[in-house]
């Protein structure tokens, strides 16, 4: 995972079709999505023109502010909502035409659980493995695998009402896989979520993910990105404005280090205008102002830190830190994640 650990949980699923094949899960170019305008206004234009591609196994990220695109480009991978325009193919088929052939072999964890709240854990497995045509033997043979996989076994016959936000997440990633999809997408699956049930919720889809399941996902997370995404990009204005492994993307975008600054109410505005003052030489690279902190990018954080202090600034608090896929985002889009 992201600090250099493996989880070596033993698989409980099948490998699925899609680690046995090499074509392209989803290939995309100059795809477009514009929205009808009403009352006179003019159309949106939610994806302008994107180009991407998915190979067997991998896992691809989406992350962007609000208004950025990544929910429409979802749905049309996910076959609910048509391109405007360009081409897009999902398991070699057209999502035009093929729309339910796709959505067989696919599973879909939307931002919103939409489980029955009145029917009990297995009851919400047995009955949504039936809308795939599948024999209630199957299902249920499934169901409790994958209820071992989402560690729900003791839950079985409890009504959904009484789980734990993490535990209907968990639930819903195991209904997604009843039909076992050669491509899972997952919208911002672990928003709401408290860290202990995120961390549950990343070891399961590094465990699918290790499987051969294929991801797309996206999330307001960037530890997430980074630990569960091979490859991913940045969306602002339905535009890719950067594509590359977490890895890539920072190295390519900011400095190697970031030193956070917190400066008193009295002095902060001067003191800002100090350290804006040092930059762009190095080894105070770029400064960034944030309502609650400055940051200098460097690639040699004790001397930008040295530099401060020789400039006679006295901060509250002063961090040094790896730049993060966070720094990356807010160079590209300019503002906050969540809007």
């Amino acid at each position: 995972m992201g600090d250099g650990r493996r989880v070596t949980t033993a698989s409980a699923l099948p490998a699925p079709e899609a680690a046995r094949t090499a074509a392209l899960l989803i290939e995309a170019q100059g795809l477009t999505k514009v929205h009808r305008a009403r009352g006179g206004s003019p159309p949106l234009v939610a994806v302008a023109g994107i180009d991407f591609r998915l190979e067997p196994g991998e896992a691809f990220g989406f992350l962007g502010p609000n208004g950025a695109g990544k929910t429409s480009t979802m749905r049309m991978i996910a076959c609910v909502s048509p391109p405007t325009s360009g081409t897009l193919r999902i398991l070699d088929l057209d999502p035009r035409t093929d729309g339910s052939r796709i959505r067989a072999r696919i599973g879909v964890v939307p931002q919103d659980d939409a489980l029955d709240a009145e029917l009990t854990v297995l009851e919400n497995l047995l009955v949504y493995g039936g809308y795939f045509g599948l024999q209630r033997s199957v299902v249920r043979e499934r169901s409790g695998r994958l209820l071992a996989f989402a560690r729900l076994e003791e839950r079985a016959g409890e009504r959904v009402s009484a789980l734990s936000g993490g535990m209907r997440r968990r639930l819903t990633i195991a209904r997604a896989l009843i039909n076992e999809p050669e491509l899972l997408l997952l919208d911002e699956p672990t928003t709401g979520l408290d860290p202990q049930a995120r961390h549950l919720l990343w070891e399961r889809l590094f465990q699918l993910k290790s499987d051969g399941v294929s991801l797309v996902l996206t999330t307001h997370y960037m530890d997430e990105a980074e630990q569960l995404c091979d490859r991913l990009a940045i969306m602002d204005g339905g535009r890719f404005v950067a594509e590359g492994s977490p890895r890539a993307l920072i190295d390519e975008h900011v400095t190697r280090e970031v030193l956070e600054l917190r400066f008193a109410d009295d002095i902060r505005e001067a003191s800002i205008a100090e350290v804006g003052a040092l930059a762009p030489a190095p080894p105070c690279n770029r400064v960034d102002v944030l309502p609650d902190r400055v940051l200098v990018y460097t690639d040699a954080a004790d001397d930008a830190l040295a530099a401060v202090h020789a400039a006679g600034l006295q901060p509250l608090t002063a961090l040094v830190r790896r730049s993060s896929l966070e720094d990356v985002f807010l160079k590209l889009t300019g503002r906050s994640l969540v809007e």
